[in-house]
């Protein structure tokens, strides 16, 4: 996986990253087979800006936040949620933190491009909006 503007802080609520630490936790205790994804996502936690969640910027996308992403080969657009495994469900466009792109939107902002390896090759997709965070909406317990 690769980010454009990778020289780019990301940045991550020191909520998130408590969560998200435990979600590794038990993903590598029960054997998890992504254990590529896992050390991607453990990598970006690493290089992460760590901020309250009251200081997080509201176009920042954070968990449980719902964002619109462009397909910049295709044009298409897609909705969808960010979500801590227990939650995903790709019926209803919640996606898993542990899914390559779940892992490749984490702490990015509106107007990044994220590009990543899929079995047909490389996606590109632009974030184009975050319309809800939780944070920005004074969910911070969310």
């Amino acid at each position: 996986m690769k980010k454009s503007g990778e020289e780019r802080a990301i940045y991550i609520t020191r909520n998130d990253l408590s969560r998200l630490e435990e979600v590794l936790e038990k993903a590598r205790e029960s054997g998890s087979r992504d254990s590529g994804h896992l050390a991607e996502l453990e990598a970006e936690m690493l290089r992460a800006e760590v901020v309250e969640s009251k200081e997080i910027p509201p176009d920042v996308i954070t968990m449980n936040s719902q964002v619109r992403l462009r397909d910049l080969d295709t044009g298409q657009e897609m909705v969808y949620t960010l979500v801590f495994p227990a939650s995903a469900d790709t019926s209803r466009n919640r996606i898993s933190i542990l899914a390559p792109v779940g892992t490749a939107m984490i702490g990015y902002r509106v107007g990044d491009s994220i590009v990543w390896q899929v079995p047909s090759g490389m996606r590109k997709l632009k974030i184009e909006e975050v319309i809800y965070q939780p944070e920005a909406a004074g969910d911070y317990d969310r």
